[in-house]
């Protein structure tokens, strides 16, 4: 039975460089044999069910294809609808947060780099917030996400290793996510 999923392509149509139109993008995941596909913003972030394989796999071939259909290559993480749920459900930053396009929830490609942000939680981030999650963090930018020093040391912690999206498109692909359920 097919299950859904969310991928998060990291860094396309953020600069001139890596540009895919969303049409595209859809047809090229519809390509590899997912269905109900759909696209959120023009940033690559795509809803799909498949019933091959698993998250991880979903990914790689995902970042395959780009690189054959497009010519470069772009870092590809894929949630179950489940671990989305769970990352909106666990946000422990809800109270601090009062904008939605400054809370940040970055999505670790392999959840056991969460150690890696651990030594972060030790830090005073003045006015910004961190807390962890299974298989996110969860970033308070309280003076806007270009000036977070916090995002900076999470970006430097995890290199492409990680992509994060604003609490606003999180709650979008979860919306996409339960239409797909249907």
């Amino acid at each position: 039975m097919p299950s859904t999923h969310i991928a998060l392509i990291r860094g396309i149509n953020v600069g001139r460089a890596k540009r895919v139109a969303m049409a595209d993008l859809r047809a090229l995941v519809e390509g590899l044999g997912c269905g109900d596909v759909r696209t959120l913003l023009n940033s690559g972030n795509v809803v799909f069910t498949s019933a091959r394989g698993t998250a991880s796999k979903a990914a790689e071939r995902i970042e395959k294809a780009l690189t054959t259909a497009v010519g470069f290559s772009a870092r590809v993480t894929v949630l179950t609808a489940a671990e989305l749920a769970a990352a909106v459900a666990d946000n422990p930053l809800l109270d601090v947060a009062d904008d939605p396009t400054r809370l940040l929830v970055a999505v670790l490609r392999n959840p056991a780099d969460r150690s890696k942000l651990e030594p972060l939680l030790k830090q005073d981030w003045a006015k910004e917030a961190l807390a962890l999650g299974k298989r996110v963090a969860y970033l308070w930018c309280s003076e806007g996400i270009l000036a977070s020093k916090l995002a900076e040391a999470v970006n430097r912690a995890l290199k492409d290793g990680v992509t994060a999206r604003n609490w606003a498109t999180m709650l979008r692909l979860q919306a996409l996510a339960k239409a797909n359920a249907r």
